[in-house]
């Protein structure tokens, strides 16, 4: 019986895993999650008392989250969004290669301010809105769009809020956000600098050397997935440049607050709920439109799809998957700390990549508990983790979910990229970019905590 048990958790993984990726006739993810969740409990796996761990895992993370999707949605409202891809095109001065580094700076603050799904949700229809106005061609297209999705995906590694699964990990490892940033910000976001020099080199000849300037009015396509309603008329453009600015500084503020409740101990989510109520409200007073139509737009699947699949993992962990991880990586990660970041971030990578960043991250964080590690040992083998599933899980199209919707928006544009055109770009600029930045982490880390850490 319990040899049965163990076979049918695997086959579900699998087969589950197998159905996210391919999404038959655009089947939403959470649907196969949740069809696997059942049959791992029902098949004895996970037990009622395991539901209840794990709903206390994921809840901070999946209510922070979806407070900053919902703050998103308002900000599209407004029309914060296709304002910034207007002033993104002045600001490019006609400047082909000025207009990459634009984008991949508002890929990157997107992240940073909302999450890496919410990134690519919001920016990557405007992109191609954006491009599409600007008559470039579909090769001139790629650069664009390719590297902003890049940059989106791995800009999730600064700071662990931008990532739902970054959350879900941080509360297995007992990890607090502040720390978790003063730890990761600097050798992520050095990563991230690298990572968008390698491919401004690789696209350096593709790249348009003049684009046009004059890019005003843009609206909101049919297929942008957030559905956004009319912006706000404003009585001038001074006017309109005004109120955004206040958005963005109201949704910084915000962003901020995560971090001071994480570091007094306050709870995250609440601070991220209080501040998309605000904003809901903001938005009532200014558009007259009532919250409750976030009841429709915001994507709850996310809260259902997070904790199926990690109902299915805490399937395989109790099933004894973890022990036979424990025997094969805590030769990697104890005695030498580099090995840990390096070795830890690349096994991370390649499990991303064979069954997606979720799960492997879940993996590897819950086999990283399991092990005899020093304080040191556990974080930077955690933060490399981190790193592999953000940064290496790039390196095929099926590493992420944010990377396989990206796809499936670009298409819908009518800007055609293959897998093999994506694959010839990501490998070579992904594996030396996330080694440099597992190298960097160890440096970084072993430099400005190993002294308190390791008491």
């Amino acid at each position: 019986m319990v040899h049965l048990t163990v076979w049918i958790t695997i086959v579900t993984f699998l087969v589950t895993l197998g159905l996210i990726l391919w999404r038959p006739k655009g089947i939403n993810e959470a649907i196969p999650a949740a069809i696997g969740a059942v049959i791992v409990v029902l098949s004895g796996s996970v037990s009622l008392s395991d539901l209840g761990i794990i709903s206390e895992t994921i809840s901070g993370a999946a209510i922070t989250i979806m407070a900053t999707i919902v703050m998103a949605i308002v900000l599209e409202s407004f029309g914060f969004f296709s304002w910034m891809a207007e002033k993104l095109a002045e600001r490019a001065k006609g400047s082909g290669v000025r207009l990459f580094w634009y984008v991949n700076l508002l890929c990157f603050l997107m992240t940073l301010f909302f999450n890496n799904d919410g990134s690519i949700l919001i920016t990557t229809p405007i992109l191609v809105m954006l491009l599409n106005n600007m008559g470039l061609k579909n090769k001139q297209k790629i650069p664009y769009l390719l590297s902003g999705a890049l940059i989106a995906t791995a800009s999730s590694a600064p700071i662990g809020v931008s990532n739902i699964v970054n959350l879900i990990a941080l509360k297995i490892v007992h990890m607090d956000l502040w720390l978790h940033t003063a730890m990761m910000f600097v050798p992520a976001t050095l990563g991230l600098l690298l990572l968008t020099w390698f491919l401004f080199l690789r696209f350096k000849k593709i790249l348009p050397k003049t684009v046009p300037t004059n890019v005003s009015g843009l609206t909101s396509s049919s297929y942008h997935p957030l559905k956004p309603v009319k912006g706000i008329e404003h009585p001038s453009e001074k006017a309109r440049s005004r109120f955004m600015r206040n958005v963005l500084l109201f949704v910084f503020a915000v962003r901020c607050s995560l971090f001071v409740a994480s570091f007094l101990g306050i709870p995250v989510s609440l601070m991220a709920v209080i501040g998309s109520l605000i904003l809901l409200a903001w938005r009532w007073a200014y558009l007259k439109i009532s919250p409750a139509d976030m009841l429709k737009k915001t994507p709850w699947y996310i809260i259902v799809f997070a904790f199926c699949m990690y109902t299915i993992i805490y399937g395989l962990n109790n099933i004894g998957l973890t022990d036979w991880l424990i025997g094969f990586m805590e030769p990697m990660v104890s005695g030498s700390l580099l090995h840990a970041s390096v070795m830890m971030g690349v096994l991370l990578s390649v499990l991303s990549n064979i069954f997606n960043n979720h799960p492997a991250l879940m993996v590897g964080t819950l086999t990283l508990t399991h092990m005899d590690l020093s304080l040191l040992e556990l974080k930077i083998a955690y933060l490399a983790n981190v790193i592999g599933s953000d940064m290496g899980s790039l390196l095929l199209p099926m590493g992420t979910l944010a990377t396989l919707m990206w796809m499936h928006i670009v298409r819908k544009g009518k800007v055609m990229i293959s897998w093999w055109e994506y694959i010839k770009i990501t490998l070579v600029v992904i594996p030396p970019a996330t080694l440099f930045t597992l190298v960097v982490l160890y440096y970084w880390v072993s430099w400005l905590f190993g002294g308190a850490l390791s008491h």
